[in-house]
């Protein structure tokens, strides 16, 4: 059997040093170097036709550009770009630019993704260094906590721009509101943030407006909604889902008078339980859960009937709590039943501000409302990336078109 001539050798490395990690980087370096060799001699060879009045070609290769270094998830790799001169008038020049390394870049984009999510996730802006050098290794220039001040003054900008977006042409079949509050440390008083989240018409969710608002305070709301519908958010969405805050509901009404409301059963939930004493709330939450669990709204309102029987001698104020939003708590039954679960709560902000709340009780609380509004949004922004389609998305045209659900389920339309 013929003995392989291939010859493997391994070249020490200091003591301590990552043998596995300076392999990748030595294979990355390679890869990269490759990569913009290809980009460029592909380049030259669709110029190639062009020539002067001596035959020569005005597209040519020509030395390479001062070699720099790109900070990646695995160390610096240092990388040398081609030079290429175009010969051409100044007019008719090309600029050649590798895809794969775009002009000043420093670091990839894993790695700029990377800052913003340890940032977010409670890493206080002064332990950046030691935390990036244990992941990066001691030799990780650029990412000190300068670095996070300004990637912040970067978010807000992209927060504003986000913020003026246009709407024209969006359809939200379905959008739930929600405010939370947050403690300034170095403000007085305590920030609302607004937030409003929609169901698209092909059934997925989207972030549609991230405001700092006074209290969820009706002012505040129809701020909110106007702006949207100045930006071009002309089409009223079939159904809000909120909790019992009375901004939102006196604010939709003057800008969506169409739009049905449905009531957020876990907020609910909670309110008519904090008007119970704690060793009946386990029954009451089960007797609560049976009425919005029910296959239908006949079995609801007969689950809603017997709450009340079982507990309003007693306990008035808990079910004059649920009873006043008798009707917005069991619109959801006009609707697929594929949709009920999304559409009974505001949980899909819910679920996102949990994030939100445990980064801000890390952190004591945000510095300024600017710097607490950033965060909101870029964590929101984070977390949507993940946010799944509504079950049965195929429904949603059929609520758009009007289609009459009873009890969740299609009514077809009579024989002629």
């Amino acid at each position: 059997m013929q003995q392989s001539t291939t010859d493997i050798r391994i070249v020490p490395l200091p003591q301590g040093q990552d043998v596995l990690t300076e392999i990748l980087r030595d294979g990355a370096r390679r890869m990269l170097a490759e990569a913009i060799e290809a980009e460029v001699a592909a380049w030259v060879d669709t110029h190639a036709h062009l020539r002067d009045a001596a035959g020569r070609r005005q597209v040519v290769r020509n030395g390479h550009l001062p070699e720099r270094t790109i900070q990646t998830g695995i160390g610096e790799i240092p990388v040398q770009q081609p030079r290429v001169q175009d010969r051409r008038p100044a007019e008719q020049r090309e600029k050649f630019t590798p895809a794969v390394l775009p002009p000043y870049l420093r670091r990839t984009k894993s790695l700029d993704e990377l800052i913003p999510w340890l940032y977010l996730k409670g890493l206080s802006t002064g332990d950046f260094s030691e935390a990036l050098q244990a992941i990066l290794g001691p030799d990780a220039p650029n990412l000190s906590a300068t670095t996070i001040t300004r990637l912040k003054a970067a978010w807000e900008q992209e927060h504003e721009a986000w913020s003026q977006r246009s709407l024209a042409g969006k359809h939200y079949v379905y959008v739930w509101a929600d405010g939370v509050h947050f403690n300034i440390r170095l403000e007085e008083g305590r920030q609302c943030i607004l937030v409003l989240m929609g169901a698209t018409a092909d059934g997925k969710k989207e972030l549609i407006a991230i405001a700092d608002g006074y209290r969820e305070s009706e002012q505040s709301w129809k701020e909110l909604l106007l702006d949207c519908k100045a930006r071009g958010l002309s089409i009223e969405p079939s159904l809000a889902i909120g909790d019992g805050a009375l901004g939102f509901w006196k604010a939709m009404r003057q800008v969506w008078d169409t739009t049905k409301e449905q009531r957020c059963w876990v907020h609910k939930t909670a309110n008519v339980l904090d008007k119970l004493p704690k060793g009946s709330q386990p029954k009451a939450k089960r007797m609560l859960h049976d009425i919005y669990q029910a296959e239908g709204r006949k079995e609801a309102e007969k689950a809603f009937d017997l709450f009340v029987k079982t507990y309003e001698a007693k306990y008035p104020q808990a079910v004059e709590c649920l009873v006043k939003d008798r009707g917005v708590l069991l619109t959801f039954y006009d609707f697929p039943a594929e949709h009920w679960r999304h559409i009974r709560t505001t949980n899909p902000i819910e679920s996102v501000f949990s994030t939100v709340r445990l980064r801000h009780a890390k952190t004591k609380g945000s510095g300024s409302r600017a710097a607490c509004l950033t965060m909101v949004y870029k964590l929101m922004e984070s977390a949507s990336k993940g946010w799944r389609a509504l079950n049965g998305s195929k429904l949603v045209p059929e609520v758009i078109a009007g289609v009459v659900f009873i009890d969740g389920v299609k009514q077809e339309k009579p024989a002629a």
